[in-house]
């Protein structure tokens, strides 16, 4: 709920900017906001923005204001069904429509995240390849850049590591920093690799680098079965957590609709019903959350 808040406050000030680019006040708000929404997002927004725009899979105008229109009825409807009020309804149908930027940065996040992923996957496969040639992990590193197969952020990352092995005369460092950034098993065990044969010298590393290219191949396999998976599991989980909403409507046809308008005079009943909408809705958007957050690491 606190980041559907946060979200929500910066598309405000997003507009609110949109007509006064020169108000100071409005950019310094807008900047503290974006900077808090960075601390509870494991990507930079406007980096998964930009690119979910250039994939082609970003948000249009008229899919947010289908959305909007969506939760409004969508939540609203359920209100009225709970409680048989039109102020309810209209409180929680834009209740609702407050969680279209989180679940819209959710979908951007995964969007970003499986780019990432192959972009490390192509970072991987060709530096083993260049590694085979010129038997140099930093010359390997070149070759790659220069192939242009990469795209940043990873292709500007890779540079940086050129640029660390140069300046500190070993990879050690610059292959610990990479890690860090990019914490995939498939960069660490190759990195390891590389290591091990460039401080020990092994003299016959083709074996060794076909096997790792055929364990990057199976963790490949893995997560794309994995996503495969995820996503069938995410329909039905979709469905049973729209029809929980629906289970009032079991309820009133039990006991009549005339006893189950009698039964909401009780204060307790009107909040056991606030509560069954909220746990239904925490349950909900944890499932969204879940399918969404790192659909591309292994």
């Amino acid at each position: 709920m606190i980041e559907s808040i946060l979200i929500l406050f910066l598309a405000i000030f997003a507009l609110v900017s949109r007509f006064g680019k020169n108000d100071s006040v409005g950019d310094t708000v807008k900047s503290k906001l974006k900077n808090t929404l960075s601390k509870i997002m494991p990507y930079n927004y406007e980096d998964v923005k930009k690119k979910a725009k250039e994939l082609g899979q970003s948000f249009s105008a008229k899919q947010y204001i289908f959305q909007f229109i969506l939760f409004l009825l969508g939540g609203g409807g359920v209100a009225f069904l709970y409680f048989r009020s039109l102020s309810w309804a209209i409180i929680y149908g834009f209740l609702a429509t407050t969680f279209i930027p989180y679940l819209s940065i959710l979908k951007y996040n995964r969007i970003y995240s499986e780019y990432l992923f192959e972009c490390i996957q192509t970072y991987c496969t060709n530096v083993i390849m260049e590694f085979n040639t010129t038997q140099s992990f930093v010359k390997s590193l070149e070759g790659v850049i220069e192939s242009g197969v990469l795209e940043e952020p990873v292709l500007g990352d890779v540079k940086t590591m050129v640029d660390m092995a140069y300046k500190n005369g070993t990879i050690d460092e610059s292959i610990n920093w990479f890690n860090k950034k990019y914490p995939y098993y498939m960069v660490k065990n190759m990195h390891q690799l590389f290591l091990q044969i460039t401080n020990e010298g092994a003299k016959d590393s083709g074996e060794s680098l076909e096997n790792m290219m055929s364990d990057i191949d199976a963790l490949v396999e893995g997560v794309y079965r994995d996503k495969m998976d995820r996503k069938q599991f995410y329909n039905k989980f979709l469905t049973f957590g729209l029809s929980l909403y629906l289970l009032v409507m079991l309820i009133q046809f039990l006991l009549n609709s005339s006893t189950y308008i009698a039964m909401l005079e009780y204060w307790y009943v009107q909040v056991i019903l606030h509560l069954i909408i909220i746990v239904n809705s925490f349950f909900l958007v944890s499932g969204i959350k879940f399918y969404n957050e790192d659909t591309g690491v292994e």
